[in-house]
């Protein structure tokens, strides 16, 4: 069979790639903005992905593309940008600006209008939901389902909830073509028990058994300031969180590099995904695709004959 093909926008240093690649399907094209989070996004993904550093499937502005021209995929990601959205962003969102991160969710309905993939993963902070008393929210869904014809199934998700160490609520949303015709049952997976806890990671007594959530800023906040989410206690001292106990609370391997300064890799570690919860959620989003296959798809079969007048409407998915 042919791999599934996937898109990563707003990559970050690659959680969703991982996740996806995982899962045997393909990185066709990527986008990233900060030079520092595309450096270690090219370290990590150039030796086992060539086809996307090649030309120009490595974006570095997703402004300043022709949409039209980008490679066909399946499945679009993205974790388009939260700041907007959060409170250490102001909570600005949909008003922050034309073209600035608040409207970047604009750029993804204009590029799924274009494209027309299969299926749709967004990740973005909790309070979205929340966000100008849920009007934002609103918006989200009623272009998603009204305006570009898809299926939306939303939850908040915990990286705690498949198995790693780490609070972290993010909204996931996933969205399906609803011109597939799938059966509108998709569930997100089970919680999973954690795979490890925080003495594990640190190698010593830790009396937290899920860790905070990794964050961008407020670095350097005591331990006993209710901002603090790098500092802990391990076997009666106080240690900071650094690299390595970072990857491991993310769900990255220890292999994976950071050709960066450490202040620069711990933000792209509190910008990142959680690679655990979207690998199983992408699972779940992978086996429903694949109930196309038990449900009727009418187009002209080549063996049978069979024709219906919708045939050109439904024969990508057919092919694909």
């Amino acid at each position: 069979m042919t791999k599934l093909k996937f898109i990563d926008l707003f990559a970050g240093i690659g959680g969703f790639h991982m996740a996806f690649d995982s899962l045997g399907a393909e990185c066709v094209f990527a986008s990233e903005i900060d030079e520092p989070a595309r450096k270690t996004y090219e370290a990590n993904f150039k030796d086992t992905s060539p086809q996307i550093f090649d030309g120009s499937n490595f974006n570095n502005d997703i402004l300043k593309i022709d949409y039209s021209k980008m490679p066909d995929f399946d499945i679009l990601c993205a974790g388009f940008p939260c700041q907007p959205f959060s409170q250490a962003g102001h909570k600005r969102g949909f008003d922050e600006g034309k073209d600035s991160r608040g409207n970047m969710f604009f750029v993804l309905r204009d590029i799924i209008k274009e494209k027309r993939p299969k299926a749709i993963f967004l990740e973005n902070v909790r309070h979205i939901l929340k966000h100008d008393e849920g009007n934002t929210f609103q918006v989200i869904k009623e272009i998603i389902e009204d305006e570009l014809n898809y299926e939306l199934y939303y939850k908040v998700v915990k990286a705690s909830d498949y198995g790693l160490p780490q609070h972290r609520a993010r909204v996931y949303m996933i969205a399906f073509d609803k011109e597939l015709g799938l059966p509108k049952d998709f569930v997100f997976p089970e919680p999973r028990k954690l795979k490890y806890n925080m003495s594990d990671i640190w190698g010593g007594e830790c009396p937290r058994e899920i860790g905070f959530t990794l964050r961008v800023g407020g670095r350097g906040s005591k331990i006993d300031d209710r901002r603090n989410w790098e500092f802990y206690y391990v076997d009666g001292e106080v240690k900071r969180l650094g690299i390595k106990e970072g990857k491991m609370m993310m769900g990255l391997p220890e292999s994976f590099l950071f050709p960066v300064s450490e202040r620069q890799a711990m933000k792209q570690l509190g910008n990142s995904v959680a690679v655990d919860a979207i690998r199983l959620v992408g699972e779940s989003l992978l086996q429903h695709l694949n109930k196309r296959q038990s449900t009727p798809v009418m187009v002209v079969n080549n063996k049978t004959g069979i024709f219906d007048i919708n045939y050109e409407k439904n024969k990508k998915y057919a092919e694909a």
